[in-house]
């Protein structure tokens, strides 16, 4: 079932989406909406941004900006257990609707001229075709949208759990700029979202070919990463199959930190050989795209990788990117 729903919608969003490849995310830009809304956990048609008169003069402008800016993905605060428990089950369903694949996770603040943003195109375009699956993300800025991008250019699906605000935007919104509103959700709750993008990765059976990516990434990137290297490691992930999880090194990006883990080991915090037992460190995509072939045995005739050739970055810091 997940299959052929898989298979129905790559059909359709590759070509439909091609026309928007150019397209990037723009800081203090605000995409046009579409006709259809589909935020998780809306609970009314309310214009919650709005500034109204307050007769509380001690208030701050700022702090009715920031109301203002905070959109209805923020607000009302949850008042119940079955508001996460639904946004959660909207999750899965969208999951269910297009098809288990690639989780990628990574950072929001890469710009598209960056090496890194290209290589995570190239890898997303390469593992969708090698591996015939979703393309799953936070459907944010940055890398998230390189793994897009990728999977436009490969014309396979893809799905999103979208929050109105990643790290780094100046502007909140609960739309992407160019995906079908029936591709993602916009989720209130991190917690939900995180549930998604688990269970998108999910393997039930052996004909589901998943993979959790972590790219270079900050504070929210590593929240996702340890979680999901936690759930892997008490066997609390919820798939049946083993999945593959994957660190993209680029640039030797987390040498630092494999080096902090090395020390855990040193300390006793962690067992001799469980960190690299969890996950496998890459320096390139040729190693990622090979690794996931060996472990899904493909065959070698169907390992047409096109992708460039690695070279040491002169561009470190994104922020000259």
């Amino acid at each position: 079932m997940e299959a052929a729903a898989a298979s129905s919608v790559g059909a359709g969003i590759g070509p439909q989406l091609r026309p928007f490849l150019g397209l990037r995310f723009r800081h203090g830009q605000r995409p046009v909406r579409p006709a259809s809304r589909r935020l998780c956990g809306s609970l009314g048609t309310s214009a919650r941004g709005a500034i109204v008169a307050s007769s509380n003069k001690s208030k701050q402008l700022g702090e009715l900006e920031a109301e203002a800016v905070g959109g209805s993905a923020l607000e009302p605060e949850r008042s119940s257990p079955r508001e996460v428990r639904e946004e959660m089950a909207r999750c899965f369903d969208l999951v269910r609707r297009l098809g288990r694949g690639a989780v990628y996770l990574g950072s929001s603040r890469v710009p598209p001229t960056h090496p890194h943003f290209l290589q995570t195109t190239e890898l997303a375009r390469e593992i969708a075709r090698l591996l015939d699956c979703t393309t799953w993300t936070g459907a944010g800025p940055g890398l998230m949208d390189a793994a897009i991008q990728g999977a436009l250019e490969a014309g396979k699906p893809i799905g999103g759990f979208k929050i109105a605000k990643e790290a780094g935007e100046w502007t909140s919104s609960n739309f992407h700029p160019y995906l079908p509103p029936e591709t993602y959700l916009t989720c209130r709750f991190f917690s939900a979202r995180k549930h998604g993008l688990v269970d998108a990765a999910v393997r039930s059976n052996h004909t589901d070919r998943t993979v959790v990516v972590a790219l270079p990434g900050g504070i929210g990137t590593l929240d996702e990463l340890f979680e999901t290297m936690a759930l892997i490691q008490l066997e609390r992930i919820g798939s049946a199959l083993p999945v593959p999880f994957l660190l993209l090194n680029y640039d030797s990006y987390y040498s630092k930190l494999l080096e902090f883990l090395n020390d855990c080991q040193e300390w006793g915090t962690v067992s001799p050989g469980e960190v690299a037992s969890l996950w496998k460190v890459c320096d390139g995509n040729q190693e990622a795209l090979e690794y996931l072939a060996e472990f899904y045995n493909v065959p070698t005739a169907q390992r047409n990788y096109q992708i460039s050739p690695q070279l040491k970055q002169r561009i470190t810091s994104y922020a000259t990117g």
